[in-house]
């Protein structure tokens, strides 16, 4: 397996397990659970965000182009009736 894919998949394996924890987090009624498993999603974030930044770093990665103005405004428009 080549970097790019070994990258890959621990960003998708990532984004899974962050997925599992949201769903985790608000089923749970348990405080201290609770407080543990959003320590455990937070440090996920900060090494997918980590992960994701040598991707783009290497060329691995390339995001989408930003929002025009106009698609922000639409976006704000629809979510904020």
């Amino acid at each position: 397996m080549n970097e790019k894919l070994a990258m890959d998949d621990v960003l998708a394996c990532t984004n899974s397990l962050i997925t599992m924890l949201e769903y985790t987090i608000e089923q749970s009624n348990n405080k201290n659970f609770r407080d543990t498993i959003v320590k455990a999603r937070n440090n996920l974030e900060d090494l997918q965000w980590n992960v994701y930044l040598i991707a783009k770093e290497k060329g691995y990665y390339v995001p989408a182009a930003p929002a025009g103005e106009a698609d922000v405004e639409q976006v704000k428009n629809a979510v904020c009736k």
